[in-house]
């Protein structure tokens, strides 16, 4: 079968340099699991690695792409799944832990990482390629103008690592801009010693108004005039590592409680 052709719907942009494709999948250890689902496969450049390793299950989008794979790599019968890996319940394919591996589409990227932290009792591995900033973004130390919700959200449950940057030019077509490799890895044995939910209300109401300090932005969550006093809120929420949400998190759960 003819190649084929990237889908520019579908933020397709399929690797073609095969030392790139190896080096992806060297991310691969096998500590905490030995199953792998590779996202967005495309013609199989990243899985021809992989398959030296295990049999992968893949998700493609792409009826296009799921022939190419079906006629091209006889290993992967019936572990082809053709759907969107956002719509997918991963705990009806795995009832193990396993990882996950891919050249991320850019238009999905972080939908794919909300989703991976969705998931992660049973993803303890993860890693693969991102625009740039996004992989940036992921693994930025507090402090930082690119330190975000994504940031918190990740390190807080992985350690997180950018590996290397990729050029435009071993890509079909070229992306307008660098790619990044990045690998997470879960904190194994931690417990989150506050309310999840609240947590993530708190990051994300934060950094809707990043600029402003914690005081203000976190106005619509109604908090007690004597608690907003500490000096945690006198941070802009960019200043706060993980363990500092999570202990403002504990902070504010406390007075919620005290209060109902």
């Amino acid at each position: 079968m003819k190649n084929v052709n990237p889908k520019k719907k579908l933020g397709q942009h399929f690797l073609i340099d095969l030392n790139i494709a190896k080096k992806i999948s060297e991310t691969l250890k096998f500590e905490n699991y030995d199953k792998v689902l590779e996202i967005g496969p495309g013609m199989g450049v990243l899985t021809r690695f992989i398959l030296h390793k295990t049999t992968p299950y893949v998700v493609e989008i792409d009826s296009e792409s799921v022939q190419y794979l079906n006629d091209n790599f006889i290993e992967l019968k019936d572990k082809i799944i053709e759907e969107d890996f956002l719509k997918l319940d991963l705990k009806n394919i795995f009832n193990k832990p396993f990882a996950v591996i891919g050249n991320f589409p850019y238009n999905i990227s972080s939908q794919i990482v909300f989703k991976i932290i969705e998931n992660r009792k049973l993803i303890p591995f993860f890693s693969g390629m991102f625009q740039k900033e996004v992989a940036q973004r992921i693994c930025e130390p507090s402090g930082s103008k690119k330190y975000g919700i994504l940031s918190v959200l990740c390190q807080l449950f992985f350690i997180t690592t950018y590996l290397f940057s990729v050029s435009p030019q071993v890509f079909n077509p070229k992306p307008k801009v660098e790619s990044g490799v990045i690998q997470m890895r879960r904190k194994e044995n931690f417990y989150l010693n506050c309310n999840e939910k609240l947590l993530f209300k708190i990051i994300k109401t934060s950094f809707q108004q990043r600029r402003k300090t914690l005081r203000n932005s976190l106005k619509t969550l109604s908090l007690p005039k004597n608690i907003t006093e500490d000096s945690i809120f006198d941070l802009r929420p960019e200043s706060l590592n993980c363990e500092a949400f999570v202990k403002l998190t504990k902070m504010i759960e406390n007075v919620k409680l005290s209060n109902s």
